[in-house]
């Protein structure tokens, strides 16, 4: 199987006998028999995007055997993700297991009874300032209220996680509220009921709670919707700076010259085929395919 330096020297001879068809066939047959597709490999040596702009080859062989290649190797990665989230759950579950017993009586189990700092008989008033202690009485409220955990442990958790706020806001109180506002409402959200878990358990540290970026808090599901924004926007800015080639392999649909510069990218999921961006450099007409 070739290693990395190997696939990167074809890329680069690709590149170079491009118009070649003859050389270019050759090293495309050594890519269909002798590499292993990675998710890893294709993304270090973006041998995706040297492969997939003879596609449209006007030579039927080259655009035949890269065709099955993309195809080929797009399955390779399906079928890597499938085997890695398997693995992925395994783990998890496993994990899970070991945990339970432990997150059992904390979370798991909810009270016998209703909770709350009256109900609990918890005397919140620890600073004897209005704002701080109204704060500590707030956290105690909302984490109490899923767990048996002891109301001097969940007492001692909500005074370390205003103590945090305090220190962080350093004498302004706009600051302090603010940073509270942001936190209280992650902490009580009802699509968010695993950062509750995460406090309780200590796998959120007051100090974490107070200093991490907000978005952070949010939501797993959010969070990675959050990153597919934040990818798609990182592509659409890639578009303006990225390399550009000039070929005669394209021909403008408006002024049908074949002077054409384009520039691929890898806009949608690793196993899906890159999207090529053109332009024409007769008329200056834009246009892109996948």
């Amino acid at each position: 199987m070739l290693e990395t330096k190997e696939v990167l020297t074809l890329v680069k001879n690709l590149e170079k006998a491009k118009t070649n068809d003859e050389e270019v066939l050759k090293i495309l047959k050594i890519l269909e028999k002798d590499m292993k597709p990675t998710e890893k490999l294709l993304r270090e040596t973006k041998v995706g995007v040297a492969v997939n702009q003879f596609k449209k080859s006007t030579n039927q062989e080259v655009s035949k055997v890269s065709k099955k290649i993309i195809n080929d190797w797009k399955t390779e990665i399906s079928k890597e993700k499938k085997k890695n989230k398997l693995n992925a759950s395994s783990n998890k579950s496993s994990s899970s297991l070991n945990n339970s017993n432990t997150k059992k009586n904390i979370i798991t189990e909810l009270p016998d009874k209703p909770r709350s700092s009256k109900l609990d008989n918890v005397n919140t008033q620890v600073h004897n300032e209005k704002l701080r202690d109204m704060v500590i009485k707030a956290f105690y409220d909302a984490l109490c209220k899923e767990t048996r955990k002891s109301s001097n442990e969940i007492l001692d958790l909500c005074i370390n996680i205003e103590n945090e706020l305090n220190v962080y806001a350093n004498n302004d109180e706009k600051k302090y509220k603010d940073k509270y506002r942001v936190i209280f409402s992650s902490v009580i959200s009802k699509t968010n009921k695993e950062l509750k878990v995460k406090i309780l358990t200590g796998d959120c540290t007051p100090n974490y709670l107070v200093n991490c970026d907000p978005k952070d808090l949010a939501p797993e599901h959010l969070q990675k919707k959050l990153q597919e924004i934040k990818e798609k926007n990182l592509y659409n800015a890639q578009g303006a700076t990225v390399e550009r080639s000039v070929t005669d392999r394209f021909q403008c649909g408006k002024c049908k010259e074949r002077k054409v510069s384009y520039y691929q990218l890898q806009t949608r999921s690793a196993d899906e085929p890159l999207t090529t961006f053109c332009t024409c450099e007769n008329c200056g007409n834009r246009w892109k395919f996948s």
